[in-house]
């Protein structure tokens, strides 16, 4: 496997108009816990070695802030990415935020916020649990150009593409077969975000615990085809799209990259299993309401 100068998806910061509410969604719905409070924002934590995953932080209106990766060079990551068209919003510098670390901001050009960092805070990881996340497992961004955009993660940020079905670009950046999805879409933004569980039992336990609590699935639980992950997609209170996923295929420099011919499913199908319904119109609503702030 090749080095690669962007090494992981870290965590996603999210902008909610009830703070309140989306804690009490995030910690005792979805399965995270709470590690800093800060005013009008909350940092939240998987089981994992990450400081946080997620950060909640109050405004007006949903909106996703930023995405940050981890990056042990982030001068070289930012000079890469400004040659491939990207500005810088926060120059490198000693981050004064829960995680802290050394990182700085861009935004591509199509307006994704895009933070880098090092050196952040690392915790100990908890023992497995059978019902919530690991970490985040990718984030999905709309893209009125999804091909210009891919060409700027890979020559940009150095990712690697594994994947390319007739709407999407799977981007990978370490042995996870993608930590970026880049969609085809009418407009720029968020589409969902994918958070890790420990294996497909996770996925369906925790599925249980959304729908006792009054969310239902907004897609599946099914397979997917590139990546090869399970996956069951929620709608949170803020209209933001979520994921429980697991089981990611796992690839090295040996990978042979499939093209659109290849990913084809029989009329009606939507995962490999054959049992995720077509997804619903609210839900395809949802993918496509979020925006960076």
């Amino acid at each position: 496997m090749p080095g690669f100068p962007v090494t992981a998806l870290r965590s996603v910061d999210l902008c909610v108009p009830d703070l309140a509410a989306a804690e009490a969604f995030y910690a005792t719905v979805w399965g995270l816990v709470p590690v800093v409070r800060d005013g009008g924002s909350v940092w939240l934590r998987a089981t994992g070695a990450d400081h946080h995953v997620l950060a909640l932080h109050a405004a007006a209106a949903p909106a996703i802030r930023s995405v940050t990766f981890a990056a042990p060079d982030v001068r070289a990551v930012l000079a890469s990415a400004v040659a491939a068209g990207a500005v810088v919003l926060t120059p490198p510098a000693r981050i004064d935020e829960p995680g802290g670390g050394f990182g700085a901001t861009l935004r591509d050009p199509w307006g994704s916020v895009l933070r880098f960092v090092t050196g952040d805070e690392r915790r100990t990881p908890d023992a497995p649990a059978p019902d919530r996340p690991e970490r985040l497992a990718h984030v999905n961004l709309n893209c009125t150009d999804v091909d210009a955009t891919a060409r700027f993660f890979e020559s940009g940020l150095g990712f690697a593409l594994s994947d390319r079905s007739k709407l999407m670009a799977f981007e990978r950046c370490n042995s996870d077969h993608h930590a970026v999805v880049l969609a085809e879409a009418p407009v720029n933004g968020l589409n969902h975000v994918a958070f890790q569980m420990p294996g497909w039992e996770a996925v369906m336990r925790g599925s249980g615990r959304l729908i006792d609590a009054g969310h239902p699935l907004a897609w599946g639980v099914g397979r997917h085809g590139p990546g090869d992950n399970v996956f069951a997609y929620f709608i949170d209170p803020f209209g933001i799209v979520v994921e429980y996923t697991a089981e990611v295929e796992q690839v090295d420099d040996s990978h042979i990259v499939r093209g659109p011919d290849h990913w084809v499913w029989p009329q009606g199908r939507t995962d490999q299993w054959g049992i995720a319904p077509p997804k619903p119109a609210a839900t395809k609503a949802a993918q496509l309401a979020i925006r960076f702030a």
